[in-house]
C-alpha cells in the first residue's frame, strides 16, 4: 500500500531535487511549460502486434482519423510507431515503416497536429522528419547516435531520449531491475544528452524507458513494482534539467479486465514524482485526471480557519 508516510520519507530524502527547475518542451513553433501544463503525447501504433487494441490502426485512413480524434481529444503531440516494442512480435523492415508512415505524417502534419515518431530506425526517422514529423520518440541505444543526432540537428526536431541499455526497446537482454533504479539512470542520460548536445540538439526531453519489455524472468509483480518506484522517483531526475515524459504503464496484471484505468491511476503517480510529458492511449482520461490533480491544489486541503 503506498502510504503518504512512504511519500514523505521520500521527498525528504531528495528534498533538493523537488523544485529544480527544468527547461520547457519546445515541439515546432510551440513551447510549453510542462510544470504548468502538462504536455499529453497520445499514441498510434500502425502495428497489428501493439497489445493495446484500441490503439492499433489498420489503414493510413484509420491512422489519419484516430490522429484526428486524439487531437480533439486535448492530445499535445500525436505519436505514431510502425513496430511493437515487444521483443516477441517480429520485426518491420525500414521500408514497410516508412510505406507505412509517411502518407499518415504528412497528412496530420498538414493540418497542423504535432507529430512525434517512435523508432530506432535512422531512416525511419529521417523520412518522417522530412514528411513533416517535429518529434522523434528514439528508443535505440547508443549504437545508432552517431547517425540520429546530427540529423535531428539539422531538421530542428526535438528528440525524446529514452533509457535503452541494450541496441534498442525490444532488445531485453540488458533490462534489469534495481531497487533503486535513479543512479544509473542519471549516469546513463548525463553521457548521452551531452552527445546529444555535442551533436547540435537542443531540444531534448529524457524517458526512463519504464514501458519497454524487460527479461522474461521477471515477473510482472516486480516489474509493476519497478515501475511504480521509478515514476514516484521521478523528480530526482530534475537534476539534469530537462523535461521527463513517462509512457503509463498498463499493468494488465494488476489491473486485468480494468486495464483502461490502469494509465490514469499511474498518472497519479508520475505527476507526484514531477513527470511533465504523459504518453498515453487513454488521451480523454488522463486529460481528466491532470484536470483535476490541477484543481485539487494545496488550497483544497488547506485547514480551515
Amino acid at each position: 500500500m503506498i502510504s503518504l508516510a512512504q511519500l514523505t520519507d521520500l521527498a525528504r530524502r531528495f528534498e533538493g531535487d523537488l523544485s529544480l527547475p527544468v527547461e520547457p518542451l519546445r515541439v515546432g513553433d510551440r513551447e510549453i511549460d510542462v510544470d504548468t501544463t502538462p504536455a499529453i503525447m497520445g499514441c498510434i501504433n500502425l502495428s497489428q502486434d501493439s497489445t493495446y487494441r484500441e490503439s492499433v490502426a489498420t489503414s493510413t485512413e484509420a491512422a489519419v482519423r484516430k490522429g484526428r480524434i486524439l487531437a480533439a481529444q486535448g492530445a499535445d503531440i500525436v505519436d505514431i510507431g510502425a513496430e511493437s516494442s515487444n521483443p516477441r512480435t517480429g520485426q518491420v523492415s525500414v521500408q514497410e515503416q516508412v510505406a507505412a508512415l509517411v502518407p499518415v505524417v504528412k497528412e496530420l502534419a498538414s493540418e497542423g497536429i504535432a507529430v512525434s515518431i517512435e523508432t530506432y530506425e535512422p531512416a525511419v526517422a529521417r523520412s518522417c522528419l522530412d514528411a513533416g514529423a517535429l518529434l522523434i520518440n528514439y528508443s535505440g541505444g547508443l549504437a545508432s547516435d552517431g547517425e540520429m543526432f546530427p540529423m535531428l540537428a539539422d531538421h530542428e526536431a526535438t528528440v525524446v531520449l529514452c533509457h535503452v541499455e541494450g541496441k534498442n526497446s525490444r532488445d531485453v537482454r540488458a533490462k534489469g531491475i534495481d531497487q533503486d533504479p535513479i543512479p544509473r539512470m542519471l549516469d546513463y542520460f548525463e553521457r548521452r544528452v551531452d552527445h546529444a548536445r555535442s551533436a547540435g540538439v537542443d531540444r531534448i526531453v529524457i524517458d526512463p524507458g519504464i514501458g519497454f519489455s524487460h527479461d522474461r524472468h521477471i515477473s510482472a509483480d516486480a516489474r509493476v513494482h519497478y515501475q511504480g518506484r521509478a515514476l514516484l522517483n521521478t523528480f530526482r531526475l530534475r537534476r539534469l534539467g530537462l523535461p521527463i515524459c513517462h509512457a503509463l504503464p498498463h499493468a494488465f496484471s494488476l489491473f486485468e479486465d480494468e486495464f483502461r484505468t490502469a494509465e490514469g491511476f499511474f498518472t497519479v503517480l508520475a505527476h507526484l514524482g514531477g513527470t511533465g510529458v504523459y504518453r498515453t492511449h487513454e488521451v480523454p482520461r488522463i486529460r481528466a485526471v491532470l484536470a483535476a490533480l490541477r484543481a485539487l491544489g494545496p488550497q483544497s486541503f488547506a485547514p480551515r480557519a
